[in-house]
């Protein structure tokens, strides 16, 4: 195809499959080529792509690489098949009608390079005509009668029982070369087919649920399919895939046979051999590896979905914070910060076991607590993290006051505290002290903490080990930058770290903003940004609208508006008869009525920009400065504690979801023991996934329906009432 056939061809393609307009598509695939990010094509193209969403746009780009991944293999394999001279009309027509890379290469199989096969030895001994005989039925009955010309005994072809052997392995491998046979029997075992696994030894092992297991193919969950895989890597478990042999069998027979075969049963025998010797091995492969690509796309989008509302959560503003980074021997380690996130004074206790220096402990937290006017504690659920809140707990109830505390999740934080980027913040601190800061922050904002974690690192996945990891840190790159960009970031305030998860800025970018920003002082308006080394024309276009300054000589510079779209801002007020003074002030309230007394398609005209660059404009005008996640429940905060002891079946309880798998969701209930509350118990109504009713943050109201104490287990139910947010 030519290049601009393609893209038509392209653009058709995802049209059909995101049903969106032809135009939008077309748009965002020339934004992507000129190198626009998805969080500036989604916030500041509306007009040209008629509203999608990051994650829309993220979509379509991956889609986008692959087809064109398609297209690129597609040319290849027609250029290496007519270099053998073998291309025909039908056959190039075949490979670009082919919409699966699957496909194409079962179209490539017959002429790819191969090593040395039964066939291809029967080849070399002259044996092809006689296979090509015995498929079209031509000759005498005795099909030793045909074979008799091709004895040859110098090839070592020395009776007709062998050079009908070596006739029946061409027409097996032929029969496995088949792109519309293999193309049946893959939607065949797909259909049919089970997946069987069984103990591959004697001992009890956490597999032990999958010791006697069978599933229809189309009906295996992905994560039964990621822990049967990490069973079997660990030898525990022995895995097959058993196909309903005889309708396969069937099916290669029709693809083999004519009608009036002469030579029916030879060739019913060939078909036989590469179906068990050929077919089934290959096809096993290709099904087992599509079962496995299938499961880790969709850990992969659980882990993103469930990464999204972690990062998104309501920080708490204007508190004095006192972080507790639970430990035995090692003690608890203290980081009191302040409300800006700036560390007051790091310290070490001994509450627990074997140490118990329960009253000299008492009498720290009380030292810092009134010494910096300490509002709550972030306690890490890590080692020792019960007993930590039960003394925290404790301490409350003696100190009164309005003290509150929460458990933090630690996950990635002793991978924070020992990278380059802690040591470079606290380059006098101890590891477990920067671990302590790190809890107290990622409480305080956990968006601004969480993106110097790797994701992979954040815990909100499952068998995140078992994915491909490239694939694996890009959704989950684009999900940190999606909210990053999403809420904005002080130009003056944040980290390099933070920084370059705006759209378009590279880590050297962010350092090189950090460098200016010292030597300088704060940034006065965004303009500024273009002194800053290496950031030119087009990465201020993509950045510029992402990054707030607070106080700062414009007042729009501390909005979503982008600076391109200064001038139009300025239009509507005055077309409205405001100032810019009036920006985020009562009488602001009057603008939407004043537009529609003007006519939002007359003002957006006058303003010179779209309806929907409009409306966001007058959102930003009334709320500058305004933060998605305020909009979102207040972290829950406790006063007391409850043990897993004192849980009955019946009591309802309030809490947060910390995960979400395929089977259901696990949720903090305060116990530090998170309770599962299963699919079927997540909502009165039928779902098909848990996503459908809760996210990871979610306060729900729980009930509890069993409690077991030795193992440690928790079922909840989310239903007579359901999965509603407190």
């Amino acid at each position: 195809m030519e290049q601009t056939e393609e893209l038509e061809y392209l653009i058709g393609l995802l049209t059909k499959e995101l049903a969106a307009k032809p135009e939008h598509i077309r748009a965002v695939i020339r934004l992507l080529d000129e190198g626009a990010t998805a969080p500036f094509i989604a916030r500041y193209r509306k007009e040209q792509h008629g509203g999608m969403d990051d994650q829309a746009i993220r979509l379509l780009a991956e889609r986008l690489e692959y087809l064109r991944g398609l297209a690129q293999r597609r040319r290849q394999v027609k250029e290496a098949i007519e270099a053998q001279e073998a291309l025909t009309p039908a056959l190039a027509a075949a490979i670009d009608a082919a919409a699966t890379l699957a496909e194409v290469e079962d179209l490539y199989l017959p002429y790819r390079p191969k090593r040395r096969t039964r066939a291809s030895a029967a080849r070399e001994r002259g044996l092809a005509p006689l296979a090509q005989a015995l498929r079209q039925g031509q000759g005498p009955a005795d099909p030793a009668q045909l074979a008799a010309p091709y004895l040859c005994p110098e090839k070592g072809v020395e009776t007709p029982e062998q050079a009908l052997a070596g006739a029946q392995d061409i027409i097996a491998e032929e029969l496995a070369e088949d792109a519309a046979l293999r193309k049946r029997l893959r939607t065949h075992i797909r259909r049919t087919g089970a997946l069987r696994s069984k103990a591959a030894g004697e001992e009890d092992t956490v597999y032990r649920l999958y010791y006697d297991f069978t599933e229809k193919l189309s009906r295996l969950k992905g994560y039964q399919t990621l822990a049967l895989n990490r069973g079997e890597r660990e030898q525990a478990l022995k895995i097959s895939i058993e196909p309903d042999e005889a309708g396969a069998l069937q099916i290669v027979r029709q693809f083999a046979l004519r009608p009036s075969a002469r030579y029916a049963e030879l060739i019913r025998q060939a078909a036989e051999d590469s179906w068990k010797r050929l077919l089934f091995p290959s096809l096993e492969r290709e099904a087992r590896a599509e079962l496995t690509e299938t499961a880790q796309e969709q850990a992969i989008r659980a882990f993103a979905a469930n990464l999204r509302p972690l990062l998104m959560q309501p920080p708490v503003r204007g508190k004095t914070v006192l972080a507790l980074d639970p430990g035995y021997r090692a003690g608890c380690k203290l980081a009191a910060v302040d409300p800006f996130g700036h560390v007051l004074e790091t310290g070490v206790i001994y509450p627990t076991k074997p140490y118990e220096k329960t009253a000299e402990a008492k009498a720290a937290l009380r030292r810092l607590c009134d010494k910096h006017h300490v509002d709550c504690f972030a306690i890490g659920n890590g080692t020792a993290s019960r007993e930590t809140e039960i003394f925290a707990a404790e301490f409350i109830r003696e100190y009164g006051g309005n003290l509150s505390y929460m458990v933090v999740s630690e996950a990635g934080a002793s991978v924070y505290s020992a990278s380059p980027l802690a040591a470079q913040e606290f380059p006098d601190f101890d590891v477990t002290l920067r671990s302590a800061v790190s809890i107290a922050r990622r409480f305080q904002d956990p968006l601004a903490e969480l993106v110097k974690i790797d994701p992979k690192s954040i815990g909100v996945g499952q068998y995140q080990h078992d994915m491909p990891q490239a694939r694996l840190s890009q959704a989950l790159d684009g999900v940190v930058e999606d909210c990053v960009n999403a809420v904005g970031v002080d130009l003056n305030a944040a980290s390099p770290a933070l920084l370059e998860r705006i759209a378009g800025v590279s880590g050297a970018v962010a350092k090189n903003i950090a460098a200016y920003r010292q030597e300088n002082g704060p940034f006065p308006n965004r303009k500024a940004l273009l002194k800053v080394a290496k950031l030119g024309p087009k990465t201020f276009e993509q950045c510029a609208g992402f990054l707030r300054i607070p106080g700062g000589e414009n007042l729009l510079d501390n909005t979503a508006v982008h600076p391109e779209s200064y001038p139009a801002a300025k239009a509507l007020l005055d077309l409205c008869g405001f100032s810019l003074a009036d920006a985020g002030k009562p009488a602001m309230a009057d603008l939407p009525r004043k537009l529609k007394e003007i006519g939002l398609e007359t003002a957006a005209a006058r303003c010179g920009v779209g309806l929907p660059t409009l409306l966001d404009i007058v959102e930003e005008l009334q709320k500058p400065g305004r933060d998605p996640r305020d909009q979102l429940p207040p972290p829950l905060l406790r006063t007391d504690v409850l043990g897993i002891e004192d849980l009955k079946p019946g009591m309802q309880l309030t809490g947060v979801v910390r995960n979400v798998a395929d089977f259901g969701a696990f949720v903090d209930i305060g116990v530090h023991q998170d309770g599962l509350v299963h699919i079927s118990q997540l909502s009165d109504r039928f779902i098909r996934h848990p996503s459908e009713v809760v996210a990871v943050g979610d306060q729900i109201s729980v009930s509890v329906l069993e409690v077991d104490i030795p193992k440690r287990r928790i079922s909840l139910s989310a239903k007579t009432g359901g999965h509603n947010p407190c």
